[in-house]
């Protein structure tokens, strides 16, 4: 865990800044400034946290997991309810009451007249249909002691105050006694219902401190980087708030913004902080210390902060609303800590000075070896003897981790994977129970006719014949025609849940083959809309866009390399073990959680689908920090090659001379990442964390120590 060599290494790189003296280099000159005026800065960045968190706390948040797909036909049937049925133009939620005695009885029957009384009468609410009213009889369960009220919203969730839905859910579950149990879902619902967030970034917080402390052996040393990290997040949380009033941002996205802000900025202030205590064991001053250090390893963090936010920008080429709101949340977070590195921490260095080894654990002060002949020399020379072999070995791994990519199914988590305590849970397994997983995502079978047309109607008529003969369709109410006539709804009820596979396979169905077989030769125009129906067209269009990102990222980070190495041969390689890397984190997350392996280990309770923005965030995330890795390794093996052209050398030497700084890094960043897999209640937080701490563990130990070597070793003078 010694992590001075390969710091070091920054200043032997091609990190280096050009020839020109450190003091002179623009960040040397800004350190400089920095260390000189420390306190007004260190006064800058408080002021700066303290004003963004008041403002988060007094203008609050406004979040909304809208993943809407333009003018997709689920908005089409949107559109179309908005016109011609006003009253049904907002999104409606589910009050399920479950009774130890059959509904139907007289205290029941009274206590939910009362419940629909109440909640009718709330804002924003246009209706409320009891299970118990007449033409109702698809809201009884067959024992009669599970029903649900359908509640009317006069606009859509995005749309409503979060306080009047907050007001349905008190009311409604206020007439919740022994033997009458109320629980309330759907998509207004979900918007104000959320997991509290677990301690992740706690954990996280307390595993890097684990970690740099055996790493640096100081107190003040590893304090440094987490004070950095820490300050970087929380004003963080405060522009997360501010965006989401501005763009669409899902509620869980500041659990994104803390995990990557933390991974990266510990990692850039590592660097420096390292760099700064070997200059010291040099015999430099601390002020000196400071410029070099930001003008060596202050350059590697610009370098790797920059790549990182390239790398984010390809998301708005998804042209999705809430990927935009993600992707902003997620640059913020990156350009935060960045920029604590670069001016805060020289700051906090000019206090710290020559005490940054003060509060050091006995017998864990770490030594710059005299030698670079260690494991790591030894490694690399195996590796260099048999490049072949382990280039096989290692692509075969990666090949069988990617597997289970071939058969990712993308779709949204739906409620039966929020945590048990919650009531969208507790409403989605009672009506599971009483009629069946469908019941929680019905469709929207939304017609429009001329006015007047009996052979339109009939059409209808015949429509709603034909869907209640679809095998894997539970239920169909009866058509409801507009006030002219010219439109008419169908509600169906899917035999399975609204994240299946199977439910997707309908949707296709109804749209390709049982609607067209209905309306042919007619003037009848149909559409399938509803959460569910707009759910598998948001995820359709997110995996249509998916190639675009992968090839705008991948195209950014080759004219890097290009430009960096004058290679052709380098920045290919580097794009070819970038895709394999990711393809076996991709794999990883669909054997865990969509065929669920190792999922009682890692807390699945129940297997689903792989959100669909997740592998366009792991993609942009990984690939920069994959690329910081690359950059790192190469510019340390170019260097040695342009020595004496000696390939074999320059592979061993480069690899050597980075590896524990990438390692310790690689470490820190998986261990923040896994503390949101094992301790975050959001099972897409679980997903993604996942997702990134297999990337990066992946990326550094097999990929970087194993297989990019072997290939540089075989690639020769190219």
């Amino acid at each position: 865990m010694v992590v001075e060599l390969g710091a070091a290494s920054c200043q032997r790189t091609g990190m280096a800044l050009s020839t020109r003296p450190p003091d002179t280099a623009r960040l040397g000159l800004l350190a400089r400034w920095t260390y000189e005026h420390r306190r007004r800065v260190l006064l800058a960045w408080v002021i700066a946290l303290v004003g963004l968190i008041a403002v988060a706390l007094s203008v609050g948040s406004a979040f909304s997991s809208n993943f809407s797909a333009g003018n997709s036909p689920s908005q089409q049937a949107q559109n179309l309810l908005a016109a011609r049925f006003p009253s049904q133009a907002g999104d409606t939620a589910d009050i399920v009451v479950q009774t130890v005695t059959p509904l139907t009885r007289p205290v029941n029957a009274f206590r939910m007249a009362r419940l629909v009384a109440a909640v009718r009468s709330l804002p924003h609410v246009t209706s409320v249909r009891s299970p118990l009213a007449a033409g109702a009889g698809g809201q009884l369960s067959a024992n009669r002691r599970v029903g649900f009220a359908v509640v009317q919203f006069d606009a859509t969730a995005e749309h409503l105050p979060a306080s009047s839905v907050e007001r349905v859910i008190d009311v409604a579950r206020g007439f919740s006694t022994s033997g009458f149990t109320v629980a309330l879902g759907g998509n207004p619902i979900s918007q104000v219902v959320t997991a509290s967030p677990g301690s992740s970034t706690g954990i996280g917080v307390i595993v890097a401190i684990l970690i740099m402390l055996i790493a640096f052996g100081s107190v003040v040393a590893m304090g440094l980087p987490i004070i950095t990290a820490l300050v970087g997040v929380g004003m963080g949380f405060g522009v997360v708030d501010a965006v989401s009033h501005i763009l669409t941002v899902p509620n869980f996205g500041t659990e994104l913004m803390a995990m990557i802000g933390l991974g990266v900025g510990i990692d850039y202030s590592l660097f420096v902080v390292t760099r700064y205590r070997q200059l010291l064991s040099e015999g430099r001053d601390p002020r000196e210390a400071t410029m070099v250090a930001m003008a060596t390893a202050g350059r590697a963090v610009l370098l790797a902060g920059s790549t990182v936010v390239i790398s984010l920008l390809g998301l708005f080429v998804v042209q999705q609303p809430s990927m935009d709101g993600l992707a902003v949340g997620s640059i913020a977070a990156v350009l935060l800590v960045m920029a604590g590195a670069l001016t805060l921490l020289p700051a906090m260095l000019g206090f710290v000075g020559h005490r940054i080894d003060r509060l050091h654990l006995p017998g864990l002060t770490p030594r710059v070896p005299t030698t670079p002949r260690g494991f790591w020399w030894r490694w690399s020379q195996t590796v260099m003897r048999r490049p072949w072999t382990c280039a096989a070995v290692m692509l075969a791994v990666l090949v069988a981790l990617a597997v289970p990519l071939l058969s990712m199914h993308l779709g949204f988590s739906d409620a039966g994977n929020d945590p048990p305590n919650l009531t969208t849970r507790q409403a989605y397994d009672a009506l599971a129970r009483g009629f069946g997983p469908g019941f929680n995502g019905p469709l929207l079978i939304v017609t429009s006719q001329p006015a007047g047309s009996a052979t339109a109607m009939a059409v209808v008529h015949d429509l709603d014949r034909r869907l209640r003969s679809v095998p894997d369709v539970a239920q169909v109410s009866p058509p409801e025609f507009s006030r002219t006539g010219d439109a008419a709804v169908i509600v169906a009820y899917p035999s399975t849940g609204p994240q299946a596979a199977q439910t997707v396979s309908l949707v296709a169905h109804l749209r390709s083959r049982v609607i067209p077989a209905a309306i042919a030769g007619t003037n009848v125009r149909v559409l399938v809309g509803g959460e569910t129906a707009a759910s598998i067209d948001v995820s359709s269009y997110l995996a249509g866009r998916l190639p675009w990102v992968i090839a705008l990222v991948i195209t950014l980070g080759f004219v890097l390399l290009l430009a960096m190495f004058r290679s052709v041969a380098i920045p290919v390689t580097a794009a070819a073990m970038n895709l394999v890397s990711i393809g076996a984190s991709y794999g990883v997350i669909v054997a865990v959680y969509q065929w669920g392996w190792l999922g009682s280990l890692l807390g699945v309770s129940r297997t689903g689908p792989i959100d669909p923005w997740i592998p366009l965030m792991m993609f942009t995330i990984v690939f920069g920090l994959s690329m910081d890795y690359e950059v790192f390794l190469l510019s340390r093996i170019r260097e040695e090659w342009n020595q004496d052209g000696a390939n074999e050398r320059a592979v061993v030497a480069g690899l050597a001379g980075t590896a524990r700084v990438i390692t310790a890094a690689a470490l820190i960043m998986v261990c923040v990442f896994a503390s949101f897999l094992i301790n975050d209640p959001l099972r897409p937080v679980n997903i993604f964390a996942l997702g990134l701490a297999t990337a990066v563990f992946v990326d550094d130990t097999l990929v970087r120590m194993v297989l990019v070597p072997a290939i540089m070793r075989l690639l020769g003078r190219a």
